[in-house]
């Protein structure tokens, strides 16, 4: 059995035409080539969410719509998380609130870091997740990659961009490496904590 932490890797966007693929396949490569951490894409087009609708959060009462548990079972699966934020509005996107409000108990004391974009480096999105993520227990890292300004547009291929992360990589390294490390250090701390 593995004692490295596995690692979600939760993309928050499911519009067609979303940006997150491009980050969300650098960052899994950050991850990948320390060793350390385990990674898996957890697509949120890929679970089917209905509108949060139970008695009460699962903390409190089991869910039992059939998609919601599936969802639950999921994100038990991991020590950690790392989540692709797009800013929407100076938030998080409707899909990612709701796919946070639909378990509880599978998120607390767990580690969450982020990657996250817009025209502001995704910066206020961020903000917002990490006040969610309190509330749900989990433990948001000090240190996160964001993706702004004119790298932002300089990579986003619907506005014109390369779409390639090479072209501004050596600008995100060091934050990236940062925000694993806090990661890595916390989702062991964590582990060690539920275990005991």
């Amino acid at each position: 059995m593995s004692t490295k932490p596995k690692i979600a890797l939760i993309i928050g966007s499911t519009r067609p035409t979303r940006f997150a693929d491009i980050p969300a396949a650098w960052m899994k490569a950050q991850v990948e080539a320390r060793g350390d951490m385990d990674v898996e894409v957890v697509d949120l087009r890929d679970h089917k969410l209905p509108f949060f609708h139970d008695m009460a959060s699962n903390a409190y009462v089991p869910s039992t719509d059939a998609a919601v548990v599936a969802w639950q079972k999921k994100i038990a699966e991991f020590d950690g998380y790392v989540f692709v934020v797009a800013e929407y509005n100076h938030s998080v996107t409707g899909e990612l609130k709701n796919a946070l409000d639909q378990a509880y108990v599978e998120w607390a004391r767990k580690p969450m870091a982020a990657i996250a974009y817009g025209s502001m480096g995704g910066a206020r999105a961020l903000e917002h997740l990490r006040m969610i993520a309190v509330e749900l227990q989990m433990v948001p890292v000090r240190n996160a990659v964001h993706i702004g300004g004119g790298d932002f547009w300089k990579l986003h291929p619907g506005m014109g961009g390369s779409g390639e992360m090479a072209h501004v990589e050596a600008a995100l390294l060091p934050s990236a490496k940062a925000t694993l490390d806090d990661l890595a250090w916390w989702a062991g701390a964590t582990m060690a904590a539920r275990k005991a």
